[in-house]
Formats: C-alpha cells, structure tokens, sequence
C-alpha cells in the first residue's frame, strides 16, 4: 500500500508539471522570438525600393506641389513585446505624426521608452528620403537574438495619412538567420485623417479609425486616389530587400543597390495600369436655336474629369445634340 500512494505522488508531480509546461506554451504567440537559437547578432543591409510610377499608378498622380516622393524610413529591431504599428490596430501618436507629416520625433521618443521600460527594442535605423516615386536608398541594421524583429515605416509624399511598411517581421528561423528577404510593399491609410486623394487637405478622423490597408477597391470610392475597380489587386507601390551581411561585408555599400551615378531614378518593372476616361454628369440641355415654326436643335454637354492613360477606355463624345421647337416665337 505504501508503495502504491509514492507512485501516485510520483505520477501527480509528473502530470502537475507537464500541465505547467503545456500550459506555459500554449500561451507562446506563433513565431515567438524567445526561440530563436542563431548566433546573438546579425547585420542586414535593407534596401527600400519605390515603385510609385506614373505608368503604374495613373490615377491622380502627383507631378508637383510637390510630387510624387518618399519621406526617410524610420525603423526599429525588437522583441514581441514591442509593436510600431499593426494592421486593424489603432497607430500611436507618434505613427500619426509620421504619416501625416513625416515628423519622427513623437515616434523615435515612443520607440525608446520602450526600450527603457521592458528592453524590447536592440535598435533603431533610417534611411534618406527618395524625391521621386520611383528609386532606392539603403541602410543598415542588427538584430538580436532576443530581439530579432523588424519594423518601419515610409510615408508617402503627398497624402493624408498613408504610408508603406513593416510590420515585426522575424528575421530569425530557428538556429539560424534568413539570408535575404524580399517583400512587396502596399499602402496603408493611418487611420488619422479623411482625405481620399494624395493631396487632400488635412481634415481630421474623429473618432479615429485603425490602420487598414489601401486596395484597388476599399476604400470603395471613385475619388480614392487607388482606387481601380477593374483591378483584381493593386500593383505593389515600392518593395524592402533585407540581405544577411558577412562579416568582412560590414561597412561597405549595400549590394545589389543599381543606382545611376546622379540620380535616385530607377526603371519601372511594373505593368502598365489601365485608367479609363471618367466624365461629368450632362450640363442641362441649353436653348433651342433654329427658325420659327421649324424644328430647332439644343445641345448639352459634360466635361473630362480624368484623362484616360495605358490603353484605358477612351473618353466618349463631350456634346449631345437634339431636335427641339423653339421657344417665344413672334
């Protein structure tokens, strides 16, 4: 009998502490950095490249006052304890900031309380602006076993609120660390301010909405600067490449970086977009104009409010004319 109740105690503390074990990771998120095994550091070139071209992107686009352009990256390694922005999320003061104005100040002081408060963060980096939609600027970045997560954010110049991005993506896989990476970027509107096009005025979200995504057809306007309802998806505005740099590599320029040697201009790989014609709605029939007693014509008309580009639907006729009796015959 007392051998019976010592393996019964035997086998209670076994089944208490696989419960705590299997408890402990079932809480741990899908990807979670704390398993990450690779040597403790790692240096990565990143690469943002805009692909906001007109041939791309027709619709309304920027051509000055001021045109289309990147503001800098602001970027920063990181635990899963510490988030820049998220998708459905509502953005921090200092995203806002950066989305509307491309001011990083609230966001870099936002990124370093964190790191003094839980050190979730290992670093921050940047890249300079492009000042065109099309071209490429680098930096470089170290991640930490701990801390093996990447996130940024570029705006968009001009726009409300819209920016592309980042959001914690693990560098690490296991024991090892990626050695490159290449994503497509999308917009993203803030979630801060209503404006539909790039150079919308600054009207204010109250209450503020979450940051979503920009698609082809939400949000489903016909005044959305992105908005391409005969799209199925949008062609991806700029894309990141992340390459593992080798120890005697550190220090030297990016690779794979293809700039001309007096400008950031790249050659746009997108397909062409098709934009159809988009007219007004018909004025009112005017006058009636012809002989007394005869039959007349009156004519309405409508305007162009956007020009057709890449093959798109041509604009239709701008007059109609029909027969009509004229008015105060005498």
């Amino acid at each position: 009998m007392e051998n019976l109740m010592v393996v019964y105690r035997s086998c209670k503390v076994i089944w208490t502490l696989l419960v705590t074990i299997l408890g402990y990771a079932s809480t741990l998120p899908v990807g979670d950095d704390s398993i990450c095994t690779a040597e403790e550091l790692a240096k990565y070139s990143i690469i943002f490249t805009g692909k906001w071209s007109q041939t791309a992107f027709p619709k309304q686009y920027p051509l000055y006052r001021p045109p289309a352009q990147w503001s800098s990256m602001l970027g920063v390694t990181h635990s899963s304890d510490y988030s820049m922005w998220k998708k459905n999320e509502y953005a921090s003061n200092g995203v806002r900031d950066f989305a509307e104005k491309g001011e990083a100040w609230v966001l870099m002081k936002e990124i370093e309380e964190a790191g003094e408060k839980i050190q979730s963060v290992h670093g921050i980096f940047s890249a300079p602006a492009i000042s065109s939609g099309t071209g490429q600027t680098s930096t470089e970045l170290e991640v930490h076993s701990r801390h093996p997560l990447v996130s940024f954010v570029v705006r968009i110049v001009p726009s409300p609120d819209w920016f592309v991005g980042i959001d914690s993506l693990n560098l690490c896989e296991g024991d090892r660390w990626m050695e490159e990476v290449s994503i497509d970027l999308f917009p993203y509107d803030a979630g801060t301010d209503s404006g539909f096009t790039f150079s919308s005025p600054n009207f204010a979200t109250i209450p503020q909405d979450t940051v979503t995504e920009i698609t082809c057809s939400s949000p489903s306007h016909p005044a959305n600067s992105f908005y391409y309802p005969k799209l199925k998806i949008l062609p991806p505005i700029a894309q990141v490449t992340m390459v593992k740099l080798k120890k005697n590599q550190l220090g030297l320029p990016a690779p794979y970086l293809n700039l001309p040697a007096k400008s950031n201009e790249i050659l746009d790989s997108v397909s062409e977009t098709p934009l159809d014609c988009e007219v007004s709605q018909w004025s009112s029939w005017g006058l009636c104009r012809g002989l007394c007693r005869q039959t007349g014509t009156k004519i309405r008309t409508r305007f162009v409010l956007l020009q057709p580009a890449n093959n798109g639907m041509p604009c239709p006729n701008l007059d109609e004319e029909t027969g009509c009796e004229p008015e105060n015959c005498v």
